[in-house]
């Protein structure tokens, strides 16, 4: 049966991320060193290490890069069972968004229905609202989660003073770890008719009574992105970083001969460097766009905003399990799953076209 629990895969998918990334830079150190090599051999040698290269790559790589990783993919190996079990397989029970499920009857002794959950479901506005408002929350925490957290990681890739970058960067990852409950509350307090944003407005005289920020359904969005945003940027920033310790000195060194400040520096060296791995990260986050979850917006909506703040998980906790609706709630879960490949795929495809970057 599709879940309706959540758990805290964040971490894994962490661990995952970034072993995604250090093969794909040690793929890239691999390829810098077979030109360095190849530079010291006539160019005879040269066209022939080419043709071999053209033969056999991929297969030559792959083995190099399993030997040097062998310990981060012996790591995964736990994380990659606990997805096994608790992400695929419940997959089996899709079957029941195609029955009339009873748990009474179980699989086998539920009457069969075809699609015609999947109809109700493409047949109910409600859905059509839920699903708009979770692919523009999604969206935007996307975009700008992942703008603030390589712009955080730039900044502190800049910093020269090592106690205070250290400083700095345990700071930013705290938040991650504070509860929705905790971060919900803070922001109901600071955006009160008494909290300090409405103390300051009024104080600059630039609104004359308190705005009263969360019966706003116009507002609802950004408040709910502002806060996963403060919430993930320092965490989401780790990888970047770790890109960047990448990076060869001597580029910087040849660039400040040349004259560059440190933001042409970040902008024609730092940037491009790490472009292929925001690709990467961009490639494996875009599934989650319509897996957003529901506890920000149930802790931070209110009946005034629950237009704005209804999403696809709250949808299907309401009309599904809350119910006892199991297999309409079910093929909810099939179409986010199908909606999610899709996006996966989609947008692999297109950086692979336009920058030769993909994961698949």
């Amino acid at each position: 049966m599709s879940r309706f629990y959540y758990t805290d895969s964040g971490f894994v998918m962490f661990l995952l991320k970034a072993l995604s990334v250090n093969i794909y830079l040690t793929k890239e150190r691999l390829k810098v060193i077979t030109m360095e090599s190849a530079k010291v051999i006539d160019v005879e040698k040269q066209s022939q290490i080419k043709a071999r290269q053209k033969q056999m790559p991929k297969k030559k790589l792959t083995w190099k890069i399993i030997k040097q990783q062998k310990l981060l993919i012996i790591m995964s190996i736990p994380f990659v069972v606990w997805l096994a079990i608790f992400a695929y397989t419940p997959l089996l029970g899709w079957i029941v968004a195609f029955q009339d499920y009873r748990p009474q009857n179980g699989f086998l002794g539920s009457d069969w229905v075809g699609l015609q959950h999947f109809t109700a479901l493409f047949n109910d506005s409600l859905f059509y609202r839920a699903l708009r408002n979770t692919i523009g929350m999604g969206g935007l925490g996307l975009i700008f989660g992942t703008g603030t957290a390589i712009s955080f990681a730039l900044l502190l890739n800049e910093l020269r003073f090592t106690r205070f970058k250290k400083f700095t960067q345990t700071v930013s990852y705290l938040p991650h770890f504070v509860s929705w409950v905790v971060v919900a509350n803070l922001v109901t307090t600071m955006l009160s008719n008494t909290g300090v944003v409405n103390n300051i407005l009024q104080f600059l005289n630039l609104t004359d009574s308190p705005i009263n920020f969360m019966a706003r359904p116009d507002m609802f969005w950004g408040i709910v992105t502002g806060a996963e945003v403060w919430k993930s940027t320092g965490w989401n920033a780790i990888i970047y970083l770790a890109a960047m310790t990448s990076i060869s000195e001597e580029m910087y060194e040849a660039a400040h001969v040349d004259g560059a400040n440190r933001f042409q520096k970040m902008w024609h060296i730092t940037l491009p460097s790490i472009k292929p791995i925001i690709i990467i990260l961009m490639i494996m986050s875009i599934g989650n766009i319509i897996n957003i979850g529901f506890e920000r917006q149930m802790l931070l909506g209110n009946n005034i905003v629950a237009d704005a703040a209804i999403v696809i998980e709250k949808y299907a906790l309401d009309y599904g399990i809350g119910m006892f609706r199991y297999s309409f709630g079910t093929a909810i879960g099939i179409f986010k799953s199908v909606i999610s490949i899709v996006l996966i795929f989609t947008f692999n495809t297109i950086a692979k076209k336009t920058s030769d970057i993909s994961i698949i």
